[in-house]
């Protein structure tokens, strides 16, 4: 059989054979540091020096978040407080006997008596001027029929002004009883045995003070000037369209209807002066004034 070759390397290889005195050394590794571990503790030297930073500012910041609420909820208790303190003293003075209603005043009474108005509310005397019953001051001074309203204004610590307007008188009627002196809305203000001076008669027949023929009437004396209301003795009417004046003079006036009567004033104070002695004048047209009779 054929041998098989040598093995290169091998000590059957002739040419691997050393050389007398040599000795083969093994290759030297060479073996190189690595900077890996020293990168590594670096970073987490950063890391940590990171952390603790931002730990630091979470802590400041959560105690600079805490001492503005504690700042808010300090203040707020603080107005809480205050107005608590404010409305207990308001509450204080407003119920105290310090500010009881010891003094009433009247004014604007001409007609009314002023003692009587004050004896009617006498009984809020001692009440606290917030707890003054209003209502039963309303109650009382409308059982006067002169006054047609009022208003009232309490002045600390102890006063109480009521303001009175009376119900001005704008005629009488006669009645089974005498006579009674109405306002313009009919409120029977007084009432007599004797007719009262000064004021003109509304005659109405079977009408009466609720009728349009009586506000009629009512409408024409509003109209006249001071002067010409003087004058006036008696307003007759049967309906809204048929009012009459008859003057002091004994003058009748026909004035028709309330519609245009400050025109019809105006009319009739221009033809009395120069009527002369004309007994009649007829201003319903007041464009158109007729005068008659002597």
């Amino acid at each position: 059989m054929p041998s098989a070759p040598p093995i290169p390397g091998s000590s059957a290889d002739p040419a691997a054979g050393s050389a007398p005195g040599r000795t083969k050394r093994p290759a030297r590794i060479r073996r190189t540091r690595s900077s890996e571990p020293q990168l590594d503790a670096a970073a987490r030297h950063d890391l940590k020096r990171a952390e603790r930073a931002r730990r630091a500012y979470e802590r400041g910041e959560a105690r600079r978040f805490t001492r503005r609420s504690r700042r808010r909820r300090i203040t707020w208790l603080v107005s809480g407080l205050s107005l608590l303190l404010v409305a207990g003293f308001v509450t204080g003075a407003v119920y105290s006997p310090l500010l009881s209603l010891k003094t009433i005043r009247v004014e604007g009474a001409s007609r009314v008596s002023a003692a009587s108005v004050r004896a009617a509310v006498d009984g809020q005397i001692g009440r606290p001027l917030a707890l003054v019953d209003f209502g039963s001051i309303t109650r009382s001074l409308g059982k006067f029929p002169l006054i047609r309203s009022f208003v009232t204004e309490t002045v600390p610590p102890d006063t109480l002004i009521i303001r009175i307007a009376e119900r001005a008188p704008i005629a009488t009627l006669a009645t089974s009883d005498g006579f009674s002196v109405v306002d313009p809305a009919g409120i029977v203000i007084d009432t007599a045995a004797e007719r009262q001076p000064g004021l003109p008669l509304i005659e109405l027949g079977s009408a009466t003070e609720k009728s349009p023929a009586f506000t009629a009437a009512v409408g024409v004396l509003l109209a006249l000037p001071s002067e010409l209301l003087k004058k006036v003795d008696t307003v007759t009417a049967q309906t809204s369209d048929d009012v009459t004046l008859t003057l002091t003079g004994g003058q009748s006036v026909a004035w028709g209807s309330a519609e245009q009567s400050a025109l019809k004033a105006k009319v009739l104070a221009a033809v009395i002066t120069v009527g002369g002695t004309t007994t009649k004048y007829d201003v319903s047209a007041p464009t158109h004034p007729v005068l008659g009779g002597n």
